[in-house]
């Protein structure tokens, strides 16, 4: 039961988006550039840091939307997300993902913990100034977004067909909200 009273039944962030449009079409366009702009990073690759960050989090709505997106993006299944979420070192991806995902779970505990050596360590896997610059406003910003849907108690459905079927999306975000406030 969320900690106010939503005007929407929409689980997660999708309901607090209703709630508040007026902070939905911001949030939405950051997610829309980190997640789906241009970028050297696949849309897979840059889902699958939203969605490590929301496990290291313990958001289960994120984390369910995300790893659902980043399995479709990344022609996967879930088990190469639940992989990496279990053990991003032994997990098939790349030795750059696995070092920009480290990067990640650095800004997850603190800003101030990703080191010198994160970012060596990146760069000598093929990272670029660019992609570890968004791999840390990434991490960055699902930090916000799962404080925001688990701060105020939002609804996580259990069935992941819920995930499944959003995932399917390959619109972007503006175009997922701008149909969910029409609607509504």
């Amino acid at each position: 039961m969320p900690h106010i009273t939503l005007n929407s039944d929409e689980p997660g962030i999708r309901g607090l988006f209703r709630f508040r449009p007026e902070t939905a079409l911001p949030l939405n366009e950051l997610a829309e550039v980190l997640l789906c702009g241009e970028s050297t990073l696949s849309r897979g690759e840059r889902e699958l840091i939203g969605a490590y960050v929301s496990a290291l989090n313990a958001c289960r709505f994120c984390y369910s939307t995300h790893a659902a997106i980043a399995a479709v993006q990344l022609g996967e299944d879930l088990v190469l997300v639940e992989q990496v979420r279990a053990d991003v070192n032994r997990a098939p991806i790349s030795d750059k993902l696995k070092a920009l995902l480290a990067i990640a779970g650095a800004v997850q505990e603190s800003g101030q913990k990703v080191s010198e050596q994160h970012v060596t360590t990146a760069k000598e896997a093929g990272a670029t100034d660019i992609e570890i610059h968004d791999t840390v406003l990434i991490a960055a910003a699902f930090c916000m977004f799962n404080r925001y849907v688990d701060g105020l108690d939002t609804f996580a459905p259990d069935d992941p067909a819920v995930y499944a079927a959003r995932a399917q999306r390959t619109d972007g975000y503006l175009a997922v909200l701008a149909d969910s406030l029409r609607l509504g």
